[in-house]
């Protein structure tokens, strides 16, 4: 698989401001606290592996367990996520695969009864961000790994 087109050099200033975004975004405890297990869920549903396998890595070179990364895909069944977890990736289903109708207010009043309001307002802009993300990941088909010695993320030690 080969990338369809260089976005982040043709469109330079846009990306440069998305990147800030993300920069910004990783710096909020919301998005710290959630942000590997909601760019990994979020990447799976939208079928982007570039950034799935990105965010594996650096989830692991974080310290994140890999029974969790194997049990995201079923996290609803799960044991290994506490209420915080469920309720941040149920939030991100939600915002990922918008219905017609939009988020319920049966799943809202879930959440919201785990996470204040200020926390589904910051987790909003991550599950924005990741989905922006994937959506450039796929459309370009951005090859998965390409970017491993830029980020670092050799030393996950997969391959």
């Amino acid at each position: 698989m080969s990338q369809r087109l260089n976005y982040p050099e043709l469109s330079a200033d846009l990306f440069h401001k998305y990147f800030e975004f993300n920069q910004v975004i990783k710096q909020n405890k919301t998005a710290e606290e959630f942000n590997d297990l909601v760019t990994i869920r979020a990447s799976q549903l939208n079928g982007c592996a570039f950034c799935l396998d990105m965010h594996i890595k650096q989830a692991k070179i974080a310290g994140e367990r890999e029974l969790r990364l194997h049990h995201l895909a079923v996290w609803h069944e799960s044991p290994l996520f506490n209420e915080r977890e469920k309720a941040a990736l149920l939030w991100t289903e939600a915002l990922t695969h918008l219905s017609a109708k939009g988020v319920s207010d049966e799943i809202y009043k879930q959440v919201r009864e785990t996470l204040s309001e200020k926390e589904i307002s910051d987790l909003s802009f991550l599950i924005i961000l990741i989905n922006g993300w994937n959506r450039l990941g796929v459309a370009f088909q951005v090859e998965p790994g390409s970017a491993d010695a830029i980020y670092g993320l050799n030393k996950a030690g997969l391959n």
